[in-house]
């Protein structure tokens, strides 16, 4: 192509290498691999190499300048023809500025500013599986090694030459670039980063902060700007530090978002009332629009949370000291103030851009320890200015909740324990106490106050939504119905409250972990959106994520929508935050489920390497997956999942049944089925890839669910 001037495309590609027939086939397929990795670039049907200064081009993201400026290499560079690569500086204009080692698709362009320099306007991120591999390097009886993949779906290892091992120590982790594909000979890989030990469990969770593209170090100039941040002064704030507000969070907790104050309401037209006040960081006072540590908070999209650490969106000088809100100490937030009737009723809601002072940071348990007459001396001493009035707010917020309906999943939170070296020691489920639903509860009137408000004054937002089930997974769950003998009526107005008379139905019955199970699996995903489709699991028709922007960059937005909806400054949303709101909703919905993967992975990994030395042994679970390959298992004590292939269940052939989500024996019936108990033996560790493998050791139901008889009888 560097030698053929005019249009090449690929029949002009075909003809000058005799392509022919089904080999067309496999052109194509090279030919998208080719553009996905950057090395080609497409206008229309026209396809140019990048081995020269191209118009288009891939872009390694090196770092950040003195000026704050992304600046990086050019990737598909013949540095023995040409010599070093050019550096480029980077533009990312309406799309999540990209991180260091990121690689990004771009045109390039003469600098306007800079002789001799380019300039790389960014087009696409190109996808890190097709370039990043993370895992153990072990050294080869000659010269390299290999890379021992930690992705469970990545079960072949990767050749590394000894020029390209960057001194891997055997046993290290790396982060590792592939070289070569698979389907041209031996996969390679070139190593970019040592991590540590692989044995050090310390390092556990960078398996997942490296395989997923995790931001775990801020660029310098960001951690600079972040550093001139300043206390902010009361200048226009409303002046609420005579309130004695109070947080209430986990023990643990390094940030803290969101205090909270109760008071009975004297208005003589509202008796029984509270007034409820929900003062939130003010993040947005120094998280700018277009600054750095903006660009790098939405890159981020939210805070990722490990047993051993935290990936944090914003640096610590601001997530745990200026936009913390600490005890006896101003801090600067947006507060709604908002009155409930004495039945939960919202009569009115209004914001400000205040200053408090927070009288008591209490844990859940201390909170209520004092509400129950015992507590800590800081608890005790706000019990009657703010603890006591917060309980009767809450009881009156609970009737307007049950009016409500939301669906009541069974969702028991799970912690992780680790001892003093980082090795997994346990997993707990902490005890569900009132002060837990008494701050879930006020957030959840904080975040429909700022939903409305904005909905009402015509500002445009994020909104959190959660549509209802799609058709198909509705009829999936009334043919699953049929099969423990309930009734799900098709076409019927489907609300929360729907499932919840199904799971109050099966509450005291055999199957009522099965169908919450299977009720959760029709739920669709809750997502970022700037529409409004309403909240469907917790029957809100408006409903904005407002009371986390320490660790959520949708709260952010709507604090700057609030800021510009109520002039408070001119620090609200910029024009470029309101054009790009539809792509910062999907960047941000993919970093939650991005985040989400990496913390159940680093939990699978920590619980394999605790697991290693108990080949053999016994242990409870239950049935948390079926497919046709076999069980999905989730062990009782650790939480740890795992898999049982079909070819172990026993002699006879297994089939799955969809419909019942179980596997069913093909002559006798014996049924192992979604939601049942089932004891297993570990036979298999992979403590690199968090992979567990199972045979059963007690055995399944007898006789087939209802109506699978009749399908098997089909079958046969």
């Amino acid at each position: 192509m560097a030698r053929t001037p005019g249009f090449v495309g690929k029949r002009e590609i075909a003809r000058a290498f005799n392509i022919k027939g089904n080999a067309i086939i496999h052109l194509k397929m090279l030919l998208r691999q080719m553009e996905a990795q950057g090395k080609l670039s497409r206008a229309r049907k026209t396809l140019k190499s990048t081995s020269t200064i191209p118009p288009v081009g891939t872009v390694e993201i090196l770092g950040i300048d003195d000026n704050g400026e992304v600046f990086g290499k050019l990737t598909e560079w013949d540095e023995a023809a040409h010599g070093p690569a050019p550096h480029v500086h980077v533009e990312a204009k309406g799309t999540a500025a990209p991180g260091i080692g990121d690689r990004v698709l771009a045109r390039i362009e003469a600098d306007p500013i800079r002789e001799h320099g380019y300039v790389a306007r960014v087009m696409r991120g190109l996808s890190d599986n097709a370039v990043r591999v993370v895992g153990v390097f072990r050294k080869s009886t000659g010269p390299g090694g290999k890379i021992i993949p930690s992705s469970k779906k990545d079960r072949d290892d990767y050749i590394v030459a000894k020029s390209e091992d960057l001194g891997a120590e055997d046993g290290e982790l790396v982060s590792a670039e592939v070289t070569r594909q698979r389907g041209r000979g031996l996969a390679q890989a070139r190593v970019r980063q040592k991590l540590g030990r692989a044995d050090d469990p310390r390092n556990t969770s960078l398996i997942a902060i490296h395989a997923h593209g995790l931001p775990d170090a801020f660029p310098k100039a960001v951690e600079d700007e972040a550093a001139l941040a300043k206390p902010l002064p009361m200048a226009k704030r409303k002046d609420m530090r005579h309130i004695p507000i109070i947080t209430i969070d986990p023990a643990d907790a390094r940030d803290h978002d969101d205090a909270v104050w109760a008071a009975p309401d004297d208005a003589a037209d509202n008796p029984g009332g509270h007034i409820v006040l929900v003062a939130i960081a003010d993040v947005a006072a120094y998280v700018t629009p277009s600054s750095l540590l903006d660009r790098e908070a939405l890159k981020r999209g939210n805070s990722v949370y490990f047993p051993d650490r935290v990936v944090p969106m914003l640096p610590e000088k601001l997530s745990t000291d200026l936009c913390s809100l600490i005890a006896s100490v101003d801090r600067p937030v947006l507060a709604v103030t908002m009155r409930f009737d004495a039945e939960g009723k919202k009569l009115s809601q209004h914001f400000d851009r205040a200053m408090i002072r927070v009288v008591a940071g209490l844990a859940y348990e201390d909170a209520q320890a004092a509400i129950d007459g015992k507590g800590s001396a800081d608890a005790r001493a706000v019990l009657k200015t703010t603890l006591r009035p917060l309980w009767g707010a809450y009881a009156s917020l609970c009737k307007a909740r049950d009016r409500r309906g939301p669906l009541e999943l069974d969702l028991p939170e799970r912690k992780v324990v680790l001892d003093a070296k980082g090795n997994f020691k346990a997993v707990i489920t902490p005890q569900r106490l009132d002060a837990h639903r008494l701050i879930e509860e006020f957030m959840i009137q904080a975040n429909v106050a700022a939903a409305e408000m904005l909905q009402k004054k015509k500002t445009p937002l994020l909104l959190r939504v959660h549509e209802q089930p799609s058709s198909e997974k509705l009829r999936a769950l009334s043919e699953f119905l049929k099969t423990v003998n309930m009734s799900f009526a098709l076409g019927q107005v489907i609300k929360a409250k729907t499932f919840n008379r199904i799971l109050a139905q099966a509450r005291e019955t055999p199957q009522a972990r099965l169908i919450n199970d299977i009720v959760l699996r029709t739920q669709a995903q809750a997502r970022y959106s700037p529409r409004n489709d309403g909240h469907f699991g917790l029957t809100l028709a408006n409903y904005a994520h407002f009371t986390s922007p320490i660790r959520r960059y949708a709260d952010l937005i709507v604090h700057r929508a609030l800021i510009t909806a109520h002039k408070f400054g001119d620090d609200g949303l910029s024009s470029q935050d309101i054009t790009n709101l539809e792509d910062t909703a999907e960047s941000i919905s993919a970093a939650e489920r991005k985040a989400m993967i990496a913390e159940r992975e680093t939990l699978d990994r920590l619980v394999a390497a605790f697991l290693r030395d108990q080949v053999g042994a016994e242990f409870d679970g239950r049935i948390s997956g079926a497919t046709s390959a076999g069980l999905f298992v989730v062990l009782s004590d650790t939480g740890a999942d795992g898999f049982l292939p079909a070819s172990t269940l026993g002699a006879e052939r297994f089939n799955h049944d969809p419909v019942s989500h179980a596997m069913i024996g093909s002559r006798s019936g014996e049924t192992y089925q979604l939601g049942d108990p089932i004891r297993v033996r570990l036979v298999e560790v992979a403590p690199i890839k968090g992979g567990l493998r199972f045979e059963p050791v007690s055995e399944g139901k007898k006789g087939r669910p209802k109506r699978a008889a009749k399908q098997f009888r089909r079958r046969r």
